[in-house]
């Protein structure tokens, strides 16, 4: 999607630069094909060497160097690194000890806009980040704007901002991951929030305050920080904001979008906050229906009307709005007992913001835990417990917070790794259930361990329990 040379201050200076691409994924192949055309010479780095890989990245003026992953190209003066890469990898290591600048797809991206660029409107935090900038994407559609849902998730937004000849976009809707904030350093989004904040990649960030410190950096200087007020880390981290909103599911103070009775309104982008909501939607308007998906819904709505959406076009964009998979997804309901897939709740606070949604719940959970402790989790929603299904490698550890926590609750330990294996999970969980039950995927874990990500799990189970449904 290049359209050749940039005009500009942002343009120059990338003829003749040596470049170590890190990572040959998506976002890498995107970075070394638009640095290539603008003159660097640029060298594609992995650890991983296939001939798939090798035809996709047969790119004009790209050297590659697939199988060692290690080890720092000579001569390179500036890294751009895909987001998951630890910053202790090798290669990033070497980089650093020679002075040599490491930078993500990210802030590659918002050094190569040109003059006039589309703002960002960006979007963060631990949970619900693609929906929220597909829920933005919609109202801003809506309002008819020329826009696209980058960063995290669909297109790589190096291309986003280099663009194809077309006519260029008004605005963007980023999502941004901690790994890609931790390569950032100028990035200057329009409006930003950070949803909510709780402990996850640890293991990457080596601490939780680290993790927040990079979550914070999307509230740089001259952004407008979107707050959850009803998120202690999202507050804490839009404190030092120079200007800021919030949102709530609570009725809204002036300076906030939250709840009145059915309604979500807006007391933060009216002409007399203090005296003046404006209505922006119902409930009935957010699908699924959750309190964390309405909560998302206010943000996306935050963001919009930061950027001057009118209230009928942030309704317009929910009604617009069709949810990604494996997502508080209702699958089937058989027998009056609801199924439900959300398989992307990956960490302890996805899957309690799930469990929260349903009053009587059989749970199927496990997986790769990350080293996150689920105790306060299963004490949280040991009320709402039916029965509990547990899978994967470290479904003892929830089996123990089980045991403390909700001693009456039966437990199903399903050992199995096969690819039969869900079905038998699905099985297990409906002899638990009864009528106006819902039986919910909500791993809490990583799908790693027996799947090849969390949509294979998602549609294992999804398989399973229309198999289950069938005549």
């Amino acid at each position: 999607m290049d359209a050749g040379p940039l005009t500009g201050a942002h343009a120059t200076g990338w003829e003749g630069r040596t470049v170590c691409v890190a990572g040959a994924g998506i976002s890498g192949r995107a970075a070394a094909r638009v640095l290539a055309a603008r003159g660097a010479r640029v060298t594609v780095v992995d650890a991983r060497d296939d001939e798939a890989l090798r035809e996709k990245l047969a790119l004009p003026g790209v050297t590659v160097r697939l199988g060692d992953g290690e080890t720092l190209p000579d001569g390179t003066d500036l890294v751009v690194t895909s987001p998951g890469w630890r910053p202790d990898a090798p290669l990033l290591a070497a980089a650093a000890k020679a002075g040599v600048e490491i930078i993500g797809e990210v802030e590659l991206a918002w050094r190569l806009r040109g003059p006039g660029a589309a703002p960002w409107l960006a979007i963060t935090g631990t949970d619900g980040k693609t929906t929220v900038v597909r829920m933005l994407a919609c109202m801003l559609e809506a309002a008819g704007h020329r826009t696209l849902a980058v960063g995290n998730v669909g297109t790589p937004i190096v291309e986003a901002v280099t663009g194809d000849g077309a006519e260029p976009y008004d605005v963007l809707a980023v999502e941004l991951s901690s790994f890609q904030l931790h390569w950032s350093g100028s990035v200057r989004p329009y409006a930003a929030t950070v949803l909510n904040l709780a402990p996850d990649h640890i293991d990457w960030h080596g601490s939780l305050e680290a993790y927040a410190a990079d979550k914070a950096k999307i509230f740089a200087p001259g952004t407008l920080a979107v707050v959850n007020a009803d998120d202690e880390w999202s507050t804490r981290l839009g404190a030092g904001a120079e200007r800021s909103v919030g949102f709530t599911l609570g009725s809204p103070s002036a300076g906030q979008l939250g709840l009145v009775e059915d309604l979500l309104v807006d007391r933060a982008f009216t002409d007399d906050p203090a005296r003046e909501a404006a209505e922006l939607a119902e409930l009935s308007d957010v699908r699924p229906y959750a309190p964390h998906n309405v909560a998302n819904a206010l943000a996306a709505a935050a963001l919009a009307r930061a950027f001057g959406v009118p209230a009928e076009a942030v309704r317009e964009g929910l009604r617009r709005f069709t949810p990604d998979p494996h997502r508080i997804e209702l699958i089937a309901t058989v027998r009056d007992v609801a199924y439900v897939n959300d398989s992307k709740a990956t960490n302890p606070h996805a899957a309690a913001a799930s469990l929260a949604a349903y009053p009587s719940i059989v749970w199927i959970a496990g997986g790769l835990l990350k080293g996150a402790d689920v105790d306060e989790l299963v004490r949280s929603c040991a009320g709402r417990l039916r029965g509990a299904v547990l899978i994967g490698r470290d479904r003892a550890q929830i089996a123990t917070a089980l045991a403390r926590h909700a001693p009456n609750v039966p437990v199903v330990d399903v050992a199995d790794t096969d690819t039969g294996a869900m079905d038998r999970v699905v099985a297990a969980a409906t002899a638990l259930a009864r009528p106006g039950d819902t039986v919910l995927l909500a791993p809490v874990g990583a799908s790693f361990d027996m799947f090849a990500g969390y949509p294979a799990r998602g549609e294992a189970f999804a398989a399973a329990v229309r198999r289950l449904a069938a005549p």
